[in-house]
């Protein structure tokens, strides 16, 4: 296993375990309480510690124990969410947190603000990229941990918060006065047409929120009249099943079944695309790979199966477990499985699980080593679970979407790490020191002359390889220096501009865009 893969495996757990916490939440199944028998000896056993132990023991935290390795023995994906982590996981799937609207890093113990989300509080209040927020609320932030600081400026919306903030040039603290709105997590990267014909979207995860989110790209994207809508769900762990069901809406016709689930006792539930979708001429391409899991997948299976479009990539992770919130009484919660969800032709595409945990994952490591994310013959099927489409085409259940069209990885080990050093925010605070030496300068620019300027120049790379080293990492880049500056320059239009410009940049040297332009082009 490479070292960019290890650093992957815990993001891919993470993405599987979050994925299927709400596909279930359009679902119905009645709960059933556990046995009085069960209950009884569960709680008689930890009322025996409590009162009896010779030593003093948090009996909450033994509960919490109890319950994490109860659920390692159900499933990969059946989790336990602690009361201090419940609001966070709560506010990334709705789509939104209470707040200032800041992105921040800590640098020499103050807080730097990288950007601003537009028309949020701080925003509007006239904060710019590269303040430093000194104190709020009379309380200095300086050396304040960053947790400490998320707790002082989130807060119950409309509350105010008094700002000291340190600008560059400016001699006196700039005060600032606004109050804290419910501010969005965008789930949608990005929207642009990536030429004359075909438009792209990218989307990181399904929350609350997502479908709204992409609605609105699509209705810029109309005016120009698209022939083909590319659907970037690449590392997108899932999320809300609702929002992947309404997103496959706009492209399926009336009637068509998108996705059904089957609970323990048999009882299915089918979902149908309605008449409402604007999109349902337009050519579909779905692009997936190895961290594409969940709803997800119901999309690219759902497309696959009904004939509808194109899924180009490498196969999907292989989850298909419907999970159901249920609550604990104490603001903790478990995210329990309660159904399997199967794709139009009636394949489910979740990867068996009969050996534990550790094996599953293990499972899946396997194919950075048995040739599968190179050569499409290495994925591995199986033949006992073969499906027909409509039109006859041959589609595989039991462990993830295998795409149409195959795109193998092609990066060497340096261009996989300087695209790991762009996702992981190694780049981005890098970048933030390089604008922060000319801000006014860059300020300036607009999108038109940032796109045009070649930014980018030898001595800033040689700054980050210097950067690097302040870290213990060396590189010599020379033989991928083309692929540094794309992504360099992708990391600046993130901080100047947004994740859409900085898409934009990385998506015309994209290997698998490249593909599917040669397919169109044949």
């Amino acid at each position: 296993m490479n070292n960019s893969t290890k650093i992957y495996l815990p993001i891919i757990v993470a993405l599987a375990v979050v994925s299927g916490m709400y596909l279930g939440q359009w679902l119905n199944y009645p709960e059933k309480a556990a046995s009085t028998s069960a209950n009884q000896k569960f709680s008689r056993f930890i009322n025996y510690i409590d009162q009896s132990y010779v030593d003093e023991v948090n009996t909450d935290s033994l509960v919490e124990v109890s319950l994490q390795s109860i659920l390692k023995q159900l499933d990969p994906h059946s989790t336990y969410i602690s009361s201090l982590n419940y609001d966070q996981v709560q506010a990334e799937m709705r789509g939104d947190f209470v707040g200032i609207g800041i992105s921040f890093f800590t640098v020499n113990d103050t807080i730097a603000v990288i950007n601003t989300i537009p028309n949020g509080p701080s925003d509007l209040a006239g904060i710019l990229p590269g303040d430093r927020i000194i104190s709020a609320n009379n309380k200095n932030l300086i050396t304040t941990t960053t947790d400490s600081i998320f707790s002082i400026l989130k807060g119950k919306p409309n509350t105010p918060v008094k700002l000291k903030v340190k600008r560059a040039n400016q001699k006196r603290l700039l005060d600032f006065s606004l109050l804290r709105k419910r501010v969005p997590l965008k789930s949608v990267d990005a929207g642009f047409m990536l030429n004359d014909s075909l438009g792209y979207i990218k989307l990181n995860r399904f929350s609350e929120t997502t479908y709204s989110e992409f609605k609105a790209k699509l209705n810029q994207l109309q005016p120009k009249n698209p022939k083909g809508i590319i659907i970037d769900l690449r590392n997108n762990g899932g999320g809300y099943m609702k929002e992947a069901t309404d997103i496959l809406d706009e492209f399926l016709s009336d009637e068509t079944l998108m996705v059904f689930t089957k609970n323990k006792e048999g009882q299915v539930n089918k979902r149908y695309a309605t008449s409402y979708g604007e999109f349902e001429d337009t050519d579909v391409y779905v692009l997936i790979n190895e961290k594409t899991a969940s709803a997800s997948e119901v999309i690219a299976g759902a497309i696959q199966d009904n004939d509808r479009g194109l899924i180009i990539g490498r196969r999907s992770f292989g989850k298909g477990l419907v999970q159901r919130e249920m609550k604990l009484g104490d603001g903790s919660a478990v995210r329990l499985t309660v159904a399997r969800y199967y794709t139009p032709t009636g394949r489910s595409i979740q990867r068996p699980y009969d050996a534990g945990t550790e094996d599953y994952y293990d499972d899946y490591q396997n194919r950075y080593v048995n040739g599968e994310m190179k050569f499409k013959d290495s994925i591995s099927v199986n033949k006992k679970l073969q499906y027909k489409t409509p039109k006859g085409k041959i589609v595989y259940g039991g462990g993830g979407i295998i795409p149409d069209v195959f795109v193998p990885i092609k990066d060497t080990q340096i261009e996989k790490d300087i695209k790991f050093m762009f996702e992981g925010g190694v780049m981005s605070r890098f970048m933030f020191n390089q604008l922060d030496q000319h801000r006014d300068y860059y300020n300036a620019l607009s999108e038109s002359e940032f796109l045009s300027s070649d930014l980018i120049t030898y001595k800033m790379i040689e700054d980050f390889e210097n950067y690097l080293g302040d870290f213990s990492m060396s590189y010599d880049f020379d033989s991928s220096i083309n692929k540094l500056k794309i992504y360099l320059k992708a990391s600046m239009a993130q901080q100047l501009f947004d994740d859409n410009l900085a898409n934009q940049i990385i998506v015309h040297h994209d290997l698998m865009i490249k593909r599917l332009l040669q397919l169109k082009s044949n």
